[in-house]
């Protein structure tokens, strides 16, 4: 049997997105922490699929004799980047009853006739859930930062409530995980062209994609600020490099391992003569 090679350095620390972080220096080929190769990261992966579909199940039980815990995964990105494959490979292994996953398309007339945080509220995963959000309330920073929607005023105001609103969902119990996947110019480049190749796959093309693509260092600029601007103590930026999808997947897996071992989660003891209990199944 092939040996399992874990992490020489966990990725909460060496993907986190510091004060002193340029997201220009991070290689997005690059696999920091981790020494093994692709085959030995899919071991990892499905290695560790067992000990996070406990912490998910003990986190739901925790919630039915009332506890507050949750965890809310915010998954930014460059079209292509791999947000699908985190879903289906990392949260795939949960039992769905415990996941909400929300995707954040463009605003609705409504939703754009209240504050922009109004319909993000509405999403966040109920007590002893995992929620995910595939884009979300960071959209309304960076797209309107790139195309010029907001002024610097409104993004100024934009980055503080949002703060708030974070620091709000930590104190009422959620493990917040942000994560940004970052591929290069080039590596996008070569999956659209696969998509466009494959005729299974040509449906998930939009030459929407193109047409954000021409903005690319700007977009790089607005996830930098918004690093600088809403990465705090209770809710850090996390950078995984992910031209290579196999890495992009054990490190986020590896992120959310953290942030469920991290609440101290422990099965509930209910109050109940279990010998009694017991006797009385056995007569039924």
């Amino acid at each position: 049997m092939e040996e399992v090679v874990n992490f020489d350095e966990h990725p909460s620390e060496t993907l986190k997105a510091g004060k002193k972080f340029k997201l220009g220096d991070l290689d997005p080929g690059s696999t920091p922490g981790y020494g093994g190769d692709k085959a030995a990261g899919e071991r990892l992966l499905a290695e560790l699929d067992g000990r996070i579909t406990q912490l998910q199940e003990q986190l739901f039980a925790e919630s039915r004799t009332g506890g507050r815990k949750r965890v809310l995964l915010v998954l930014q990105a460059m079209d292509t980047a791999g947000k699908g494959g985190i879903v289906n490979h990392v949260m795939g292994q949960m039992n769905p009853q415990g996941v909400q996953l929300k995707s954040f398309k463009a605003p609705t007339p409504e939703e754009q006739s209240y504050d922009f945080l109004w319909r993000i509220e509405k999403e966040v995963p109920a007590a002893g859930m995992v929620g995910v959000f595939d884009r979300s309330h960071y959209e309304d920073v960076l797209i309107h930062r790139v195309h010029r929607w907001a002024d610097t005023e409104e993004l100024d105001r934009r980055y503080r409530s949002i703060n708030e609103f974070e620091a709000r969902q930590s104190a009422a119990g959620t493990k917040i995980v942000k994560v940004m996947l970052h591929i290069s110019r080039d590596e996008q480049q070569e999956r659209l062209l696969a998509r466009l190749e494959d005729p299974e796959k040509r449906w998930k093309y939009s030459s929407n994609d193109l047409k954000e693509r021409a903005f690319w260092d700007d977009y790089m600029d607005a996830y930098q600020a918004a690093f600088e601007r809403t990465s705090s103590e209770h809710a850090p930026w996390h950078v995984v490099p992910a031209n290579k999808k196999w890495y992009a997947r054990i490190a986020v897996q590896q992120l959310l391992l953290d942030a469920l071992e991290g609440l101290s989660l422990q099965w509930p003891q209910p109050e109940l003569d279990v010998d009694l209990e017991r006797e009385l199944v056995k007569r039924s």
